[in-house]
């Protein structure tokens, strides 16, 4: 009897015909032994995803409906992929990637992993302990334990040497199944409540539940993970915190204890050394320093005072963008800062946003509601006086103040506040308009992180989730055209960008734009969003060329996001030592002694003429703590002058990062600087 065989794809296009039950780790040593060692997990594709249908027999189809059916396939092929253990036999014909340490997905399972390690040393340590979930993180993993006695950091350190013990023993990771029913009544036996609700929770009656086994240590797991425990080489416990379990602070609390991981120690290392880089350029920290912002716990958390050197960046930001927006086409607005319930029932807030808004205020004639955003406000503009195709596309551009209720435990410095200043456009225009609309609001927004230092971007684009209608308002045409707007509009600038399934606002699909930082963090900014709701929910209309009535459609564009978040992530971009053109004190004068003070002014006065912001330290102290004083400021230029440059008409420059550059011409420094701010430059 023949043994049965399946074809296994490669990513360099050959094909292995292999038994059944060959698991991709037999393919990697087959390949090589080194790939066999540096890969982590497979990624799998089966190959019998369909393909869209072909033109009719006459040459002709429904765009539209082609475009949406290409769209579904797109959507079952990314949803067919997965990533499974080296150990998984396979049993159909499929593609396969060997997933090595290079890989991002790779990081996570290693994370995933370490969190098993984690749960595994607990239970030697303490094993009165019951497990919750332990899943990976962006920035490690966590784990959920009920214990009744606090762990202590005496306790997290013994944590961390019993896991060095799980790693040194290399246990493999085996993955097993037994019945639901099994499942529940093992845990339910041992009192584990976690682990029931989870299996109760994620499995159906009459399935097989999916265990991982490392040792004598076995968790409820779906998968999946690093071959053996040492694999797991480069760890670390961090902290310890309190969760309710469930959210409920009427169940159990919880602690759970914090970690990360890593392939090396080399890259552990480079994280905490980023770590305590981005410590010190904590915003808060820099803002309190250099006497940028505050939050006034009298006044209220969330809330920011700008003090004057903040003030003097934001009206140079906010100057730039007033001007960028003037120069493309769109009309400056401005709004008020609260509105009938009713406006916001019309717009469908109330319904899908209401959680997220400050609660109504009654006043003489109705209740009011804070706006948390602007987008109904420019609507009623939009709809004060008639529309003709000629006056498409309008576009409002504001900077406008709104409000959204954050929780106690969500805000953040500058990041996550309660009230915030919203670089908000909104573009009426016709269907027909749409995707050029949309490609220049991406070069608005390449435009803006260009300028202010930022030289690479991440793209997403959030789409909805058609088995949710519930979450959703419009209609499936809709939200395909929709999608596909924004889809080609990406296609036609050549950006890569990655697709998030179900993260679309209630209103429509949605581009998100994510700059990368000096520390190569990501920071959520720009998004353009597409909105055929709000039209729709207004009655908006405009008279087209054929002289009926036509709704428009609209998009929703903010290109710093808010401006305090902007300025929170400036803030830590350039740890405070801002370029020239935003610094809020561009040269700091330092006269030698009191007899310099006349020259002191004609320096300055010359300065301020040229557009220079200039602040002069005439104190009654020594010239190094002048010097140090506005070097503590990160001011770019200390300009110090004695009889030597008054005589000659000069000042001694000392540059931001560079020291002392030495005597010269006042005209010949002030030409240097001038065109520097002029250019919007990031250097000195």
């Amino acid at each position: 009897m023949s043994t049965q065989t399946i074809a296994v794809h490669l990513p360099d296009g050959s094909i292995r015909e292999v038994p059944v039950g060959t698991t991709p780790l037999d393919i990697a040593n087959s390949i090589s032994p080194r790939l066999a060692a540096a890969s982590v997990v497979a990624r799998l594709k089966p190959l019998s995803i369909p393909q869209p249908r072909q033109s009719s027999c006459c040459g002709h189809e429904d765009d539209e409906e082609s475009s949406a059916e290409a769209e579904m396939y797109a959507a079952d092929d990314a949803a067919a992929t997965r990533l499974v253990d080296l150990s998984t036999p396979l049993t159909a014909d499929t593609r396969l990637e060997l997933v090595t340490e290079k890989d991002p997905d790779a990081l996570k399972v290693v994370r995933h992993s370490a969190a098993h390690v984690l749960a595994t040393a607990v239970l030697e340590l303490f094993p009165e302990t019951k497990l919750g979930h332990g899943p990976a993180t962006d920035s490690g993993f966590f784990y959920d334990f009920y214990r009744e006695k606090p762990f202590t950091p005496e306790d997290l350190a013994a944590i961390q040497a019993k896991m060095a013990e799980v790693v040194a023993r290399n246990e493999p990771f085996h993955r097993d199944s037994a019945p639901r029913e099994q499942a529940l009544a093992d845990f339910e036996r041992d009192g584990d409540f976690m682990k029931t609700h989870f299996v109760t929770k994620f499995t159906a009656p009459g399935d097989q539940v999916s265990f991982y086994r490392n040792g004598d240590f076995v968790d409820f797991c779906r998968g999946p993970h690093v071959p053996s425990t040492g694999r797991v080489k480069a760890f670390k416990v961090l902290s310890l915190a309190g969760a309710y379990w469930l959210g409920d602070e009427k169940n159990p609390q919880l602690q759970r204890i914090y970690g990360t991981a890593f392939f090396s120690q080399k890259e552990l290392d480079a994280h905490f050394a980023r770590l305590e880089e981005a410590a010190k350029r904590d915003h808060r920290l820099l803002g309190k320093q250099l006497d940028l912002f505050s939050i006034q716990e009298l006044a209220g958390p969330g809330l920011i005072f700008w003090h004057p050197k903040g003030a003097m960046i934001r009206k140079v930001m906010e100057d730039w963008m007033r001007s960028e927006c003037l120069r493309r086409g769109y009309l400056l607005v401005y709004t008020p800062h609260v509105a009938r319930v009713n406006l916001w029932q019309t717009s469908g807030h109330e319904g899908f946003y209401s959680q997220n808004m400050f609660t109504p205020m009654k006043l003489d004639d109705a209740d009011y509601r804070m706006k948390p955003m602007n987008c109904p406000f420019h609507i009623l503009i939009y709809k004060n006086s008639p529309k003709s195709y000629r006056d498409l596309p309008a576009r409002y551009a504001e900077l406008g103040n709104v409000y959204r209720y954050e929780r106690s435990g969500t805000m953040h410095g500058l990041l996550r506040v309660r009230g915030f200043t919203q670089d908000d456009a909104h573009i009426f225009c016709t269907p027909g308009q749409i995707e050029d609309e949309v490609v220049a609001c991406i070069d608005f927004a390449e435009a803006v992180l260009k300028t202010f230092g930022f030289k690479e971007f991440k793209v997403e684009l959030s789409t909805w989730d058609p088995n949710d209608r519930a979450h959703y308002a419009g209609s499936d045409e809709n939200w395909n055209l929709a999608v596909s707007s924004l889809q080609s509009a990406l296609d036609r600038k050549g950006i890569k960008y990655k697709t998030i399934p179900g993260e679309a606002a209630f209103y429509g699909p949605k581009i998100d734009i994510k700059i990368v930082d000096a520390l190569d963090r990501l920071w959520q900014l720009s998004t353009v969003q597409f909105d055929f709701n709000l039209p729709a929910r207004f009655e908006l209309e405009y008279v087209g060329e054929d002289g009926e009535r036509h709704q428009p459609v609209m998009v929703h564009r903010a290109l710093f996001g808010s401006v305090e978040r902007f300025f929170g992530v400036l803030i830590e971009h350039y740890a405070g030592a801002f370029p020239l053109w935003l610094a809020p004190v561009q040269v700091g004068l330092v006269p030698i002694s009191e007899r310099h003070k006349a020259y002191a002014e004609k320096v300055e006065k010359a300065l301020k003429d040229a557009g220079l912001r200039v602040e002069v330290d005439d104190r009654n102290e020594k010239m190094n703590a002048k010097i140090r004083d506005f070097a503590n400021q990160k001011t770019p230029y200390i300009l110090v002058f004695g009889d030597k440059e008054e005589g000659a008409n000069a000042v001694s420059v000392r540059t931001r990062g560079k020291g002392d550059q030495g005597s010269i011409p006042l005209a010949d420094f002030l030409a240097k600087a001038k065109a520097l701010v002029d250019g919007q430059s990031m250097e000195l």
